[in-house]
């Protein structure tokens, strides 16, 4: 791992509630199937849910903000709920004000702001992660705003004045992500610049997102391939470039990936971790800790119908297995797991959707804290002191212990 790479690099799996998206338009626009396919992109590997209800691509209608909401909101809050990190991809504050009300703690605005003044504010007044993109306008696809003398060096110099901006306005500068947005005005070979040189964009001292999924300048590369084994030349057609791509970012140091297929995406980036260490993976015992006990949280859990109407008290403990070096190093809070993230994502988890055992909401609950980044293995009991038992007792409880990808099985 270089110096200033994070520790992980995140999957940020790409959730379109359109009709009219270049890769999966209409798709999942109902909102029960749009939930569906976020949940199965977490179990694939997914750590964020980046929920679009507006398409950026050249030719799209516009959505007004009111239409936007209606088609996610719902998913963000149902998602949220169930503990998973949510991200929303928007041009419009009024939608990323209702968003992160509704869960989300990621807004993801690829005009970094420029489409609407008042994102700076929503941004800093909710404490959401913002990820600044670069932007000259919806893409036009004849590439007629791509004069560029020096790609790299024009697009670093606009996010460093997009992220002061942001921070002049409020936002944490620890909350900040930026976006150089391949294929919005550069050309494919400007894209390919971006990615060679993504080491001149990290040097800002910013996280680096990387979008590249399924996008036009893999299907220029692919089609001039004389023998791609390929059908057609579609979007899906591309998911493995874009897997490539991302144990690439990975190894220069990305601080996520945005991707709609996320298996093919996780496994090319075990595969790059597993070829860069030296050593082989520390066992996860080796690995160090943090705990959170005694999280108090009501909920409606119980085989009996008066649990359900009721309600009691559930207290969770969670012993998180992590590596604690980078961030005691550095003294960053960005190379560490957030444990009151952590904490909220717990009762969020045990609060929803309620069931007969906590076993069920143990399981659930090891799951959540699996999502977080840098999180190998957790160790999960819930208690539930009121259970409704003919003895005299102290407690009940179930422990589980689950590592990183047992939990989607």
């Amino acid at each position: 791992m270089s110096e200033g790479q994070f520790p992980e690099t995140l999957v940020m799996g790409v959730l379109n509630v359109t009709p009219d998206s270049f890769s999966d338009g209409g798709e999942f626009l109902d909102p029960a199937a749009a939930v569906a396919h976020g949940r199965a992109l977490v179990a694939q590997g997914a750590h964020i849910i980046d929920v679009g209800g507006e398409s950026t691509r050249p030719g799209a209608t516009p959505v007004t903000p009111a239409e936007e909401q209606r088609r996610v909101l719902p998913v963000v809050a149902a998602l949220s709920d169930s503990g998973i990190r949510v991200s929303i991809d928007t041009l419009h504050a009024d939608t990323a004000r209702a968003a992160t009300a509704a869960g989300a703690s990621i807004i993801n605005d690829v005009s970094g702001g420029l489409a609407d003044p008042d994102m700076y504010r929503v941004a800093a007044e909710s404490q959401a992660t913002l990820i600044l993109g670069h932007w000259r306008g919806i893409p036009d696809a004849a590439h007629g705003r791509s004069d560029y003398r020096d790609v790299v060096g024009e697009v670093r110099a606009e996010l460093a004045r997009l992220a002061a901006a942001a921070i002049a306005a409020g936002v944490q500068a620890e909350r900040i992500v930026l976006d150089p947005c391949l294929g919005f005005d550069k050309t494919a070979a400007q894209g390919w610049q971006l990615l060679r040189e993504l080491e001149r964009l990290r040097s800002l001292g910013f996280p680096v997102l990387v979008g590249i999924s399924r996008k036009r300048m893999l299907g220029d590369l692919l089609d001039a391939l004389p023998h791609a084994g390929r059908e057609g030349g579609g979007p899906h057609e591309r998911d493995l470039a874009t897997a490539v791509v991302s144990a690439l970012s990975q190894r220069a140091g990305a601080w996520g990936v945005r991707v709609h297929d996320v298996p093919s995406t996780v496994q090319a980036m075990a595969v790059e971790r597993a070829w860069g260490r030296a050593d082989p993976p520390p066992t996860v015992a080796a690995h160090d800790r943090i705990a959170l006990t005694g999280i108090e949280v009501f909920a409606h859990h119980g085989v009996f119908d008066f649990e359900r109407e009721r309600g009691q008290r559930f207290l969770i403990d969670a012993e998180l297995a992590v590596d604690l070096r980078a961030a005691a190093e550095g003294d960053d809070l960005g190379r560490t797991v957030h444990y009151g993230e952590v904490a909220e994502a717990i009762a969020r988890a045990v609060r929803c959707d309620p069931v007969d055992l906590i076993e069920t909401v143990a399981e659930r609950v090891a799951g959540t804290v699996l999502v977080f980044p840098g999180v190998r293995s957790a160790r999960i009991t819930v208690h539930k002191p009121e259970a409704p038992i003919d003895a005299v007792f102290a407690d009940v409880s179930v422990t589980v212990v689950r590592s990183r990808g047992e939990a989607a099985r």
